[in-house]
């Protein structure tokens, strides 16, 4: 949705912009290309993607500025490069196409023998292999119906459990295999088996959702007065609560009607420019099927 997230910003020369998710850096590049002397901040947990935007560095000096760190540390990230303001931020959430095609991180249910990592910052942290052979079964199925909305959570669980009595689970493929044997062959029609529970995991060894409500509002309260806030989700849940805090950011005053004055002192702080989440075309979809998913929702400081 590249065109969509460059309109959206509605990008200044000049500018400031923040990339929380820098990923391969499509989006940070063409912002670098659409303006004159604009300026991006971007930030990622995935070492490789930091050391691939040294390239662009290079082409784009002194406009740049890449720090390993998670988006969620938006106001320290700001705060040590002493900036106050920024003209707009975008957030393309979730794991990007290169980590799902490097079947060694783990990330996808067709990785066969790559090991259960699922981290995006391989320099720390607790791996999918972790979970599924230490968490206990109650953790492991609530993780998989919280996280995945997977409605066999119960039997993945418990067979889990049962595989690693006596083996160990450290491939993809051994878990896929698990699943499968989980869910009964009727509901297997609709896509992968194993989707929902490779997203519920990767959600949780990485925190995906832990503390986007707090980003969100934090990037809110930096943008200058017209910046604008883009944020791309792939799942439901990532998407209810970036609608849900839209919605709270955009509300005014909430005294009672019958008050003569507001005592609440709520004012609102964003307008909704996106009252529907804007999807991926034709075109896009042609090419990249996993835009599918993809919901963009923009909104503009007041």
């Amino acid at each position: 949705m590249l065109d969509e997230c460059m309109h959206a910003l509605n990008l200044k020369d000049g500018g400031i912009y923040f990339d929380g998710t820098l990923g391969y850096a499509g989006h940070t590049e063409e912002i670098l290309k659409r303006t004159v002397n604009a300026k991006i901040i971007a930030t990622d947990l995935d070492v490789d993607a930091v050391k691939n935007a040294e390239l662009i560095k290079e082409k784009y000096p002194g406009r740049l500025t890449v720090v390993h760190e998670n988006f969620k540390n938006f106001s320290a990230v700001m705060d040590a490069l002493n900036i106050d303001k920024i003209d707009g931020a975008l957030l393309d959430l979730g794991v990007s196409s290169v980590q799902l095609d490097e079947r060694e991180r783990g990330f996808s249910y067709l990785g066969d023998g790559a090991p259960l990592d699922m981290r995006m910052n391989v320099l720390s942290g607790i791996t999918a292999k972790d979970i599924v052979n230490e968490y206990t079964e109650k953790a492991i199925a609530k993780i998989l119906f919280d996280y995945g909305e997977e409605r066999f959570a119960a039997n993945i669980a418990r067979n889990i459990c049962e595989y690693r009595k006596n083996t160990v689970i450290e491939t993809c493929g051994q878990l896929v295999e698990i699943i499968e044997k989980s869910i009964p062959k009727k509901f297997q029609q609709n896509g992968h088996p194993a989707k929902k529970t490779f997203q519920a995991l990767r959600i949780a060894v990485n925190g995906e959702l832990d503390g986007l409500d707090e980003a969100i509002r934090d990037i809110t309260e930096r943008l200058k007065k017209g910046g604008r806030l883009a944020v791309i989700t792939f799942h439901s849940l990532e998407d209810r609560i970036v609608k849900n805090v839209f919605k709270d950011l955009e509300t005014d005053c909430v005294c009672d009607k019958s008050l003569p004055v507001c005592v609440c002192g709520r004012v609102r702080k964003i307008n909704i420019l996106t009252k529907k989440p804007v999807v991926a075309g034709e075109g896009e979809l042609e090419f990249n099927s996993r835009s599918k998913s993809a919901k963009l929702r923009v909104a503009e400081r007041v």
